[in-house]
This record gives structure tokens, C-alpha cells and sequence, in this order.
């Protein structure tokens, strides 16, 4: 299996309340934008010509890549809430 397979195989139960907030200021300064490079579900996107990181959360796998590999800072990452978030199903 590969990750392109893994969204086939994928439930989320969407929370209205995100639980990754971006900090656009910061993200700004960054030069190497290695949140969008390194997602797996390919949550991030970064707009060349309006300098601004937009975010789909809704589909985010939960790994804390991006959190982990932000060396800015500019991400607040958490789990969902209980009940929110994926639902990796293996049939």
C-alpha cells in the first residue's frame, strides 16, 4: 500500500474548529516552505504570488509531520477533538 492509497481507505469526521492554527506572519519569513514539501496529505499550499500558506485540515492524517519539521514555529498543532479527526479503516 502507498499513500495515495491511504485517502481510499480514509474517513474523517470534520470538526468545525481546526485543530492546526497557522501563523501567517511567521510563515512569511520562512524560505523553504518544508510543511507543504513534507505533508503527506498535501494539506498545505503555499500562493507564490500572494505570499500567503492556506491549509485544509479537514483531510489531515494526524502524523504531526508539518509540526514537527516547522523550525519557525509557526504551527499550533494539535489532535482533534475526541470523536473528530481520522479514521483509518483497514478492509
Amino acid at each position: 500500500m502507498n499513500i495515495e492509497n491511504l485517502q481510499q481507505l480514509t474517513q474523517f469526521q470534520i470538526d468545525e474548529q481546526p485543530h492546526i492554527i497557522v501563523n501567517k506572519e511567521i510563515c512569511k519569513t520562512c524560505d523553504h516552505r518544508a510543511c507543504v514539501q513534507s505533508c503527506p496529505a498535501n494539506c498545505y499550499t503555499w500562493d507564490e504570488e500572494t505570499k500567503l500558506l492556506s491549509i485544509v485540515y479537514e483531510t489531515c492524517l494526524e502524523c504531526g509531520t508539518c509540526y514537527i519539521i516547522c523550525d519557525k514555529g509557526a504551527l499550533d498543532w494539535s489532535y482533534p477533538r475526541g470523536g473528530y479527526g481520522v479514521c483509518f479503516r483497514l478492509t
